[in-house]
């Protein structure tokens, strides 16, 4: 499915019923697509409309991406009004989830709860990860528990070259400048923060400062799962998810 967003053709996939459920949005991570979030997708939540899309720039989507947070921010804004939707569940994986705490601190009223992914308050991102972006490298070997099944990875990971190595290296770049540990405190949704307990990428202690600063919070330490827990792990994310929007 696609709809016009600020003049782009954006894509999305959804499960339910867009106007009459509730809306649960899957927002991706850097350099990633709506793939991230297949499992999730694939299970029904009885009364909730489930979208993932691709970010400008990502999978499908017209446009070059962004290099700030706040950007795309603004533009998931744009894309929630095209759509005609609000009270939402807003879901961010590492990117994605820094996109999620921006729109809570500026659109808080949009919101009905967030779900944090392997994520942080602070995103930094090594200068050689930067620079091997722009080379088209993958560090999806840094992305996964090393118990993970490497048939598994291939399959997450089978999006990778729709997206091209600027627009991966920009969403690195909007990472790298993305901080908001002095503002996190403000955040005043109900907030499920979800971590693989493998997590190289974001590890737990960044999931439990988020846990720390936002009030209305419970976290979720998930055993054997890496970054991308959601793949590695749908069964469990699955089911935390469901509790927790059925709860709000």
């Amino acid at each position: 499915m696609f709809t016009d967003v600020n003049g782009l053709k954006i894509h999305y996939d959804f499960n339910g019923k867009i106007g009459a459920d509730t809306p649960v949005l899957y927002t991706h991570g850097a350099g990633n697509s709506h793939h991230s979030w297949v499992n999730q997708l694939s299970a029904n939540i009885e009364g909730y409309v489930q979208i993932a899309l691709d970010l400008p720039g990502h999978g499908v989507s017209e446009g070059p991406g962004f290099k700030s947070i706040d950007d795309y921010t603004d533009f998931i804004k744009s894309f929630v009004d095209a759509l005609g939707i609000s009270n939402f569940v807003i879901v961010g994986n590492s990117m994605g989830g820094a996109i999620s705490q921006t729109f809570a601190l500026k659109y808080q009223n949009y919101l009905k709860g967030m779900i944090l992914i392997g994520t942080g308050a602070k995103l930094r991102v090594k200068k050689e990860i930067l620079e091997g972006a722009l080379r088209g490298e993958s560090y999806a070997n840094k992305a996964y528990s090393n118990i993970t099944d490497y048939e598994l990875v291939k399959e997450a990971e089978k999006d990778f070259y729709k997206t091209s190595p600027q627009v991966r290296h920009d969403d690195f770049y909007a990472c790298d400048n993305f901080d908001v540990m002095d503002k996190i405190s403000k955040i005043d949704v109900p907030t499920l923060i979800i971590c693989g307990k493998d997590d190289e990428l974001t590890p737990v202690k960044y999931s439990e400062y988020l846990h720390s600063k936002i009030e209305n919070s419970e976290l979720k330490i998930i055993p054997e799962a890496g970054h991308m827990v959601m793949w590695e792990k749908p069964k469990e994310v699955n089911e935390a998810i469901t509790k927790f929007v059925t709860n709000l």
